[in-house]
């Protein structure tokens, strides 16, 4: 039997695949294969676009617009002035509070000096004289100056028989007596006055052992 030199026979099995690939298709193998390629590669440089396009959206995020930002500063500076105003607010009325305690003290300071000469005066009223007209219009007029101090924050020290402060009491004169114990105050020279809690002339007494 004669073989036929025309026809090659496929010698291996990858060339029989091949062969019967490029029967069926009408096309080598390897033009199949750089299809194949150029279409994986044409994948990939859509995905990398998409990547570089998804990554370019997520920078313009992160920047922050001017307007934002400067309302932000404008915001800022806002609570900083409204926190500035309420602290001058307060050191404000603080300071106008020490004023009128200062100036109260000032102005009854100089009225007590009238009150002890109304003392002086109801004291020196004869026994006789005292249920007349004068005496009694003397004895209003006392009442009411030393109710209208007592409303304004004014009292007086208690000092006789009461131990000796030096807080409250100034001793110019010192006594012996039995009758009563050490350091005690026998007697009281000149009455002393407080303006609510803080003392605004002290007792001038005698204080005995």
């Amino acid at each position: 039997m004669v073989k036929d030199e025309g026809t090659k026979m496929p010698e291996t099995a990858g060339e029989t695949e091949a062969a019967e690939q490029t029967a069926e298709t009408g096309q080598p193998a390897q033009a199949e294969e750089a299809v194949q390629a150029e279409g994986a590669a044409e994948e990939t440089a859509d995905q990398e676009a998409k990547g570089e396009k998804k990554g370019f959206f997520k920078k313009k995020e992160k920047e922050k617009d001017p307007r934002d930002q400067k309302i932000e500063e404008l915001t800022d500076l806002l609570r900083r002035n409204m926190a500035e105003f309420d602290n001058f607010r307060k050191r404000t009325e603080k300071e106008k509070a020490a004023m009128f305690e200062m100036g109260a003290r000032d102005i009854l300071e100089k009225i007590l000096p009238v009150v002890d000469n109304f003392e002086r005066g109801l004291a020196a009223i004869p026994e006789e004289a005292k249920g007349g007209s004068f005496a009694t219009g003397m004895e209003m007029i006392y009442k009411q100056l030393m109710k209208m101090l007592e409303d304004a924050g004014v009292t007086p020290i208690e000092a006789v028989g009461k131990e000796f402060d030096p807080n409250f009491h100034n001793a110019v004169m010192h006594v012996e007596d039995e009758n009563l114990g050490e350091n005690v105050v026998a007697a009281e020279l000149q009455k002393g006055y407080m303006y609510r809690s803080t003392v605004i002339r002290h007792s001038m007494v005698q204080v005995a052992n």
